[in-house]
């Protein structure tokens, strides 16, 4: 599936991956999906060919396309830390992209693992009609992004030393907000149970606490979650 670029008002191309839907006929539904901390690899391809095979456009753009790798990092964090900048309009533009289409019916979903989970809470009331949270860091303000948000399916690892107590708080705040949801901690999985890409060097010795790697059972039941969620939000 190729390669794209998607024109950002204000600062350029931004490189992307997409997937057209398997098996759609007529119109569909599309979902953005956003990268981990290790950007748009191979991985994160095979995750949006996974939307493509349940019959919805993916599209995956590159939000470390514009720099070294560790620069763009921290320029997306402060992105999260308050809640604006280039980050959150290239997920825009994305979704715009999709929904333009002339094979779309309107409707979008984002699905975020691990840094873009955090993303997929702050943009789930930015627009998106269902969001998918794997394993993301809250925001400082949750309330303020539970606020007028789209129904939001959200995994967490029970083993995840990083985030321990995040589902709980989510879900309180989504039940204070009258959002709805489906959240479950997997308690024999750690960060990035979805995922089968591994940190690189540099970066292992940061991650030990988050008992990372892919779990089969954990992965096969999220994505049953995630269908039935999404199936439900975007498809008539």
């Amino acid at each position: 599936m190729p390669d794209i670029t998607i024109d950002v008002p204000g600062t350029g191309l931004l490189p992307a991956y997409f997937s057209p839907a398997r098996g759609v006929d007529g119109p569909g539904p599309g979902v953005v999906v956003v990268h981990e901390a290790f950007g748009l690899n191979a991985d994160i391809r095979d995750m949006a060919d996974r939307f493509a095979e349940r019959g919805y456009h993916a599209v995956a753009p590159d939000l470390l396309s514009y720099g070294a790798t560790v620069r763009c990092l921290v320029t997306v964090t402060r992105a999260l830390s308050t809640g604006q900048g280039r980050p959150f309009t290239e997920i825009a533009a994305a979704r715009a992209w999709l929904t333009a289409r002339d094979d779309s019916n309107g409707r979008t979903g984002i699905a975020g693992f691990c840094l873009g989970g955090a993303f997929a809470i702050l943009m789930a009331n930015r627009g998106f009609d269902v969001s998918s949270v794997n394993y993301g860091r809250l925001p400082k303000r949750l309330d303020a992004a539970a606020a007028g948000a789209c129904p939001i399916v959200a995994s967490y690892g029970g083993r995840d030393g990083s985030l321990k107590g995040a589902a709980a708080t989510l879900e309180t705040a989504l039940e204070s907000a009258g959002v709805e949801h489906d959240v479950k901690v997997y308690p024999e999985a750690g960060h990035s149970f979805l995922n089968h890409s591994e940190a690189p060097g540099w970066m292992k010795p940061m991650t030990k606490s988050l008992n990372a790697g892919f779990v089969d059972t954990a992965a096969a039941d999220a994505w049953e979650r995630i269908d039935r969620m999404f199936a439900s939000a975007l498809r008539d």
